[in-house]
């Protein structure tokens, strides 16, 4: 049998600093954050979005911070010297509370810089976390073995980066196997035996972004992965926006307004659509991932409800 696993609630807030969605289950929730499309030395809304997620990680006391690609505009890092790990990181998400991990997926403006660079980074970062190009964090080391986080690294699986063979982008991604990482994709998620399997990446599939919308590739390499084994969230970012779409079971939350925006418009499936700085705060139980959006300016601009999918157990 199935249960209904989404009651939705949106529309904008007015003022600053709402509660954090409340988790609708017994048992501490997870909570984290999710921003992307961010490294632009603290400009375009940047600081002011670093701002509200410190507020808000110090609120919820949230354990971690996804970063979900474009960490650093235009051409990524060069090496872990490169002036922008101070310029746009190090020096912009200052406050205590996140100082906690930093799960990170490479996007393709990283892609035209020296991806290992970030990489080699996480070896000498406190917070910095990127192991892999694509990774698993089991929730039980977050303290929720209820879940499991599966990031991707997805700029190699998109085709027009390896067109102009002699750029920067297509010669990094040229060096990555897509079908090798698909395959880890769908053999880690059948591996797992948590109730809640999340993945994260930069690219999107759904959205209704006016800068890229869906990903073809990554609607036909990604997507069916997710449905045949249950992911109940892709997080993405690229989109300069923030949207939540629901499509054949997947929520798709996208928080790519780390920094710049862009215009975006609803398509089939859409929750909720806005050009705004901001991001993502996110609440995780064993029954309710609960979303929120936040704005530049600390409002409340989204709500979400997201329960997770029971099916009978076989006889």
């Amino acid at each position: 049998m199935r249960i209904d696993r989404r009651a939705v609630m949106g529309g904008l807030a007015a003022g600053a600093v709402a509660p954090l969605v409340p988790a609708q289950a017994a048992g501490k929730p997870l909570n984290f954050l999710v921003v992307g499309d961010w490294g632009r030395d603290g400009a375009e809304h940047q600081r002011d979005v670093a701002v509200q997620m410190g507020k808000t990680a110090s609120a919820s006391r949230a354990r971690f911070v996804a970063s979900v690609g474009d960490n650093f505009y235009d051409d990524g890092v060069d090496s872990i010297t490169d002036p922008q790990w101070a310029s746009s990181f190090e020096r912009v998400y200052t406050d205590p509370s996140l100082q906690v991990p930093w799960f990170v997926t490479l996007g393709n403006h990283d892609y035209r810089g020296n991806p290992q660079a970030q990489l080699d980074y996480a070896r000498v970062s406190k917070r910095w976390r990127l192991p892999a190009r694509y990774y698993t964090v089991p929730g039980a080391s977050l303290g929720l073995p209820e879940a499991d986080f599966f990031f991707i690294d997805t700029s190699p699986m998109v085709n027009k980066y390896r067109d102009n063979v002699k750029s920067r982008i297509a010669q990094n991604v040229a060096q990555q196997d897509v079908r090798h990482q698909l395959a880890w994709l769908d053999a880690a998620l059948s591996k797992s035996r948590a109730a809640w399997k999340i993945v994260m990446g930069h690219h999107t599939i759904r959205s209704g972004g006016s800068g890229h919308g869906d990903t073809p590739e990554m609607v036909a390499m990604v997507k069916p992965i997710l449905e045949r084994h249950g992911v109940q969230a892709y997080i993405a970012g690229h989109d300069h926006d923030l949207q939540h779409i629901v499509d054949n079971g997947v929520d798709y939350v996208l928080c790519g307004a780390g920094s710049e925006v862009r215009p975006v418009a609803q398509v089939a499936g859409t929750r909720f659509a806005l050009a705004r700085s901001g991001f993502g705060a996110f609440s995780l139980t064993r029954d309710t991932l609960a979303l929120e959006f936040r704005d530049y300016l600390g409002a409340s601009v989204y709500q979400a409800q997201i329960a997770r999918e029971v099916r009978a157990k076989a006889a």
